[in-house]
C-alpha cells in the first residue's frame, strides 16, 4: 500500500502584522514610528492604525487597535499578563536606548545580570519590548 499524498498544492503563509491594544492608538503609533523610523500606512482611522517600514512596505508591520478599557500589563509581576512582547535588533543598545526614552519609552532595569545581550522597555501603553544586540 502506498502512502497517502496530498492533492492540494503547497500553500504559502506569510506573517503580516501584530496588533497591540491601546486606549491611545495615535500616541502609541507615534511612539513606534519615532523609534523605528516607520510610517503610518493608508487607511488609518480612529480604531485601527498600521505602521510599516517605508523601505520595505511589504514586510511585516505593527498595528494598533483601539481598546478604550485597555489595562497596561504589569510585567514582570503578571497581575495583568504581558500577553506578548516585541524584540527589535539594533547595532548599539546604549545609543538606541536614548531614542526609546526620548520618545516616551520606559526602561525596566531588566535583565539584571551583567553582559546580557538584551534590555527590556515598556512602550507608553505598557507593552514590554526588548532591544537586542544585532548579531
Amino acid at each position: 500500500m502506498s502512502p497517502l499524498r496530498s492533492t492540494i498544492a503547497p500553500m504559502t503563509i506569510t506573517f503580516g502584522t501584530v496588533a497591540l491594544d491601546a486606549a491611545d492608538i495615535k500616541g502609541l503609533a507615534n511612539f513606534y514610528t519615532s523609534i523605528l523610523g516607520w510610517e503610518v500606512r493608508d487607511g488609518a482611522d480612529d480604531e485601527w492604525i498600521t505602521i510599516a517600514d517605508p523601505a520595505n512596505p511589504e514586510a511585516a508591520h505593527i498595528s494598533f487597535q483601539l481598546a478604550p478599557d485597555h489595562v497596561a500589563p504589569t510585567w514582570p509581576d503578571n497581575s495583568v499578563p504581558q500577553q506578548l512582547h516585541l524584540d527589535f535588533y539594533v547595532d548599539d543598545i546604549d545609543a538606541y536606548e536614548k531614542e526609546v526614552l526620548a520618545a516616551g519609552g520606559t526602561k525596566t532595569g531588566m535583565p539584571t545580570e551583567e553582559g546580557a545581550n538584551w534590555r527590556v522597555y515598556l512602550d507608553p501603553a505598557g507593552h514590554p519590548f526588548c532591544l537586542c544586540w544585532h548579531y
